[in-house]
């Protein structure tokens, strides 16, 4: 009868882990959709910063690299 305890909290475990890694990684891709990490304007800044001065070409082009980079 003990096994039976320990097999059922062994699966409870189990399952409450799966569903916790689940619920949080959704949480986090809704997340970021709507919160972008990086957008022009900060690629500007960031750029002006390192003592560019960025083409819009060019802020497309990392734009495009960082969006194919989060999918």
């Amino acid at each position: 009868m003990l096994w039976l305890y320990i097999l059922v909290g062994v699966i409870c475990l189990a399952a409450g882990l799966i569903l916790g890694f689940l619920i949080a990684r959704r949480y986090m891709m809704n997340y970021l959709k709507k919160n972008p990490p990086i957008n022009e304007n900060m690629l500007r800044v960031m750029m002006a910063q390192m003592g560019q001065q960025p083409s819009q070409k060019k802020i497309n082009q990392m734009m495009k690299a960082i969006n194919h980079q989060m999918k």
